[in-house]
């Protein structure tokens, strides 16, 4: 089970639940960009599309309490006030304590580690709350960007899946990146604060 003590903050960042009535501008800021919708699941989404995923509690679920459940969170920057990003955990199986993160981010941002520091504490979510033994990340291999943002965390390339899916007209390849709870408390407590 985790309920996190939102709002979780990092250095600049708090990560906190979706706010319907407030986050939906800065959430299409980037979700309805081609660019930033390349490498993952969904197209672009209308404001409308935006503000309907934003009041399904089901898909903005901040809270884990078995198996199979994700939560969906935002990073805000706090500096400013604004929506930059928006992260995910699942708690894949209870079984093998395993789970996966993901994260999309609005491209005006990128280059200053907010992904890296956002998922640095989602890392500590998965290893100290949910007491994961182990986290992937999986990612298109086009992706270099979202790859450095794995390396930095200290996850290790551990699968290249040559042409694995048919991905919006095209055949894509998958990077699969993991880390163990022990890799993890091994590394400095700077790379996991």
């Amino acid at each position: 089970m985790l309920r996190p003590d939102y709002p979780i903050l990092t250095e600049r960042l708090s990560l906190r639940p979706f706010d319907p009535a407030t986050d939906v501008d800065d959430v299409y800021a980037y979700q309805s960009r081609e660019d930033v919708c390349r490498y993952i699941p969904y197209s672009p989404r209308t404001g409308d599309a935006v503000a309907e995923r934003l009041a399904d509690p089901e898909r903005t679920r901040s809270t884990i309490n078995n198996a199979g459940e994700v939560i969906s969170i935002a990073v805000e920057l706090r500096a400013v006030g604004q929506v930059i990003g928006d992260v995910i955990l699942a708690w894949s199986s209870a079984e093998h304590q395993s789970g996966e993160i993901g994260y999309v981010f609005n491209p005006e941002f990128q280059g200053h580690g907010y992904a890296t520091e956002a998922c640095q504490a989602l890392l500590v979510l998965a290893f100290e709350e949910l007491k994961l033994h182990r986290v992937v990340a999986r990612i298109d291999a086009r992706n270099d960007a979202s790859a450095a943002v794995l390396r930095r965390l200290g996850m290790r390339q551990e699968a290249y899946l040559v042409e694995n899916e048919w991905f919006k007209g095209e055949w894509a390849s998958e990077i699969d990146f993991a880390i163990l709870a022990d890799e993890w408390r091994a590394r400095a407590p700077s790379a996991r604060s």
